[in-house]
């Protein structure tokens, strides 16, 4: 076997040769030829065996969810049920051999099933090749053509990071060239063996594997295999390869599963896929419990258009290095940045009609992506060896150009939907820290200056990022803003939300909203509800014409869209509960002829709200610490910015917060702009002698510190506070050179 370290293109390379050896093997090896029909099956001319000990026979009794037994047997409904007549009447083929089998022929009601018996998943010589060369089969009661037990290579307990290679799989399927093959089924609901609640069966596909399968073209690449299912289309309990032929799939619920949670790799290489997936109640395009791997072919995914479903979806990393990848739904998987091809997610403002055109071009008018949707729309994920990062592309819908409101780094715009921030991007404010937890401060509202001592100077230093930020309780939102037209996709910006018609091309009313009365979505703890009592428009629109969409970021689990007037009131019920990181959308749906607009706003569940601070990183329990004690909130609603430098205003503002001492403003620096967001602490720090100037009147709040200067303020900090606590244990020798905003909250979480 081949080792499981090798990159992703040896991968794909190794893939690709091992269809055209099946290919090759199947004019070297005698092929087994079954040719299916209602009247009689037949295997190399010959009727078929009714005999189990057969390489093919007939008259195995079909596996499926039969009526008439109470909730011990199963957890099938009515819906799942049949009788048993019903299924009688399907005739099923069983392979039982390893071998190469070439099928064709057509079936009104079969099954078409490969069972090499228990032992074979560890038995690499258990494969069997089924070449489908015009193939017709329907099932009403159960998959149409199922894999029971072939070889297996991977351990459904082995994560391989999205990487496997099926070349050496037992299930191995190839359409044969200028084919047409069309498989219609059913599934079999859950079955309880007898006396237990384990399973025994449970089938959800229409075309459907116990164990990894290998899905390939012959030389050409021109077969077709048709997938209609009444529950989910084609399904593997482990890994799936696509790697050549086309593929079509329509089902009521996923197209594609892959279900062995956080293991199963769903990897399509080659070839032409299309799914129309979600023609139920709900469904994914492509659906993995595990990771999907995009190396080439064409992909075109659809999702249901009325549940949070997408086009793509996996519980692990979306990867794509290669291929062309369009896929729609009401929200999309966020894709993985270390993807090696650029890829673009879209994000509209409202649900887009069936029919309607995607054009994006680059800035020459060229065009790199012309789709017209087959069913409604909210979310777009779009990769091609044509788009290039930073590179500037225009939206176009139905021909009317598309602008955003928000991209991969959060909001844009003016506007504030909750209070003012306290101070960041030069907003005037006394910087007052957010609501929440407050640590005590040590007795004496402010500490005394020893007498005889000489408080340090803070030295000079480069720009740096002042602790501002944004209230936790009042996220930016782009309720004033203006929105950009330009996309341009750079290594850490490709996710482009609140998308609607740019205003400037638009002859409508531009219209802003405000959510409880302008005081925004207030950020809360874990366990917490938020609260989302109103929405105000600028502009009489009607409720039926504005649409709230709440989804979390990145977009992994939750979408909820309703129209205004569907939720009667009650705004509660669009709003998570889980801990996370959410975005409300807020807008005019496109079809409104005389208003347009849309208003965002970023909130948190009982976790950060910064993009830029991951739970593994080290520092991200000190960060969330300060964050929710209001002492370090951030630089802006969605940035923490771990590894920009400490000011001078970032020292003084968060030992301040700290302490939560009665800011002072003073008027001992030039250059400190009064009610700015640190004006007040850097008075206390003044006033209780705890920083100098330079000499010359100045302050120069956007100098940066070094850890040995920070190791200074500090031990002022201590002495003034009367904290029992070792400055030297404090600063590590490895915290040299200037200090970051990371490392600055690791350490002042120590002082909590």
């Amino acid at each position: 076997m081949l080792k499981r370290t090798m990159s992703l293109m040896l991968v794909f390379i190794l893939t690709m040769t091992s269809v055209v050896g099946i290919a090759s093997a199947s004019t070297a090896t005698q092929e087994i030829v079954i040719k299916l029909s209602d009247t009689g099956v037949t295997v190399d001319g010959q009727e078929a065996s009714t005999s189990s000990s057969a390489a093919v026979y007939t008259g195995a009794n079909i596996v499926y969810y039969e009526d008439g037994h109470d909730s011990s047997y199963g957890e099938g409904t009515d819906s799942d049920a049949h009788s048993a007549e019903e299924a009688a009447e399907h005739t099923v083929v069983t392979i039982t051999k390893p071998g190469i089998y070439r099928v064709s022929g057509k079936l009104s009601k079969g099954q078409l099933a490969i069972d090499l018996g228990e032992d074979a998943a560890s038995d690499p010589t258990a494969v069997v090749t089924l070449i489908l060369d015009g193939v017709d089969i329907t099932s009403t009661v159960a998959p149409a053509v199922i894999f029971y037990n072939v070889y297996e290579p991977y351990s459904d307990t082995e994560d391989t990071k999205g990487i496997v290679d099926l070349s050496e799989a037992g299930a191995q399927v190839v359409l044969a060239d200028d084919s047409v093959n069309t498989v219609n089924g059913a599934y079999v609901a859950r079955i309880y063996k007898e006396g237990t609640t384990k399973k025994l069966h449970k089938y959800d596909g229409t075309f459907y594997s116990k164990m990894s399968m290998n899905i390939s073209g012959e030389a050409k690449g021109t077969g077709e295999l048709h997938i209609t299912a009444t529950n989910e289309g084609l399904d593997s309990e482990l890994h799936l390869a696509l790697n050549g032929g086309k593929v079509y799939i329509k089902s009521q619920d996923d197209g594609i599963n892959t279900n062995e949670d956080g293991i199963s790799v769903t990897s399509i290489n080659g070839g032409y896929l299309h799914v129309n997936a979600g023609l139920g109640a709900e469904g994914d395009g492509i659906d993995s419990n595990g990771y999907l791997t995009i190396n080439g072919g064409t992909i075109v995914t659809m999702a249901n258009d009325r549940s949070p479903d997408g086009g793509i979806d996996a519980d692990s990393d979306i990867i794509i290095n290669g291929g062309t990848v369009i896929a729609l739904g009401t929200r999309n998987d966020a894709s993985s940045s270390t993807s090696k091809q650029p890829f673009i997610e879209l994000s509209f403002a409202t649900t887009q009609a069936k029919g309607s055109t995607i054009k994006l071009t680059d800035a020459e008018g060229n065009e790199v992506l012309n789709h017209t949707a087959e069913k409604n729309f909210q979310s777009v994920t779009f990769s091609s060896a044509d788009l290039k990062l930073n590179t500037e592309y225009h939206l176009y819908i139905n021909g009317v150009e598309q602008q955003y409101t928000g991209n991969s780094f959060g909001m844009m715009g003016g506007g504030f939907g909750g209070n003012r921030p306290s101070g960041d991007n030069g907003q005037a404010g006394q910087g007052t820290p957010p609501t929440g937890e407050r640590p005590e401060k040590p007795e004496g509202t402010r500490p005394e200056m020893p007498e005889g001592t000489t408080p340090p100077e803070l030295p000079d230093g480069m720009q740096g990022m002042p602790e501002g930020g944004f209230n936790p309780g009042g996220q930016n939102t782009t309720e004033n803003g203006e929105g950009s037209t330009a996309f341009v996709l750079t290594d850490s910006v490709h996710s482009f939300s609140g998308i609607s018609e740019a205003t400037d091309n638009s002859d409508k009313t531009k219209v802003t909203f405000t959510v409880n009365g302008g005081a925004g979505i207030q950020s809360v703890a874990s366990g917490e509800s938020i609260i989302f009592e109103g929405v105000t428009a600028s502009a009489d629109v009607p409720e039926s014409d504005i649409q709230l969409t709440v989804t979390d970021v990145p977009s992994e689990n939750y979408s909820e869209t309703y129209l205004l007037s569907e939720l009667k009131g009650d705004l509660s019920k669009i709003m998570p509960e889980e801990d996370g990181q959410y975005r409300l959308t807020i807008a005019v749906v496109s079809s409104n002829e005389t208003y347009t607009g849309v208003s965002q706003w970023q909130f948190a569940i009982g976790v950060l709200p910064f993009t830029d601070v991951q739970p593994n990183d080290a520092s991200y329990n000190a960060i969330k610490t300060l964050y929710e004690k209001g002492i370090m909130i951030g630089t802006s609603s969605t940035q923490f910015s771990p590894t920009s430098p400490v000011t001078r205003a970032t020292a003084i503002t968060t030992l301040g917060r700290l302490l939560n001492i009665e800011q002072t403003e003073s008027s001992s620096f030039n250059d400190v702009v009064k009610n700015s967001w640190y004006s007040g602490y850097v008075g206390w720090a003044v006033e209780n002698g705890l920083v100098i100037g330079d000499g010359n009147g100045n302050f120069i709040p956007n100098a940066n510190l070094t850890a040995e200067q920070m190791k200074l303020v500090i031990s002022r900090y201590v002495e003034l506070s009367g904290l029992d606590i070792s400055v030297d244990d404090l600063f590590p020798d490895t915290l040299t050179g200037t200090m970051t905003r990371a490392e600055l909250a690791t350490l002042l979480s120590k002082l909590l």
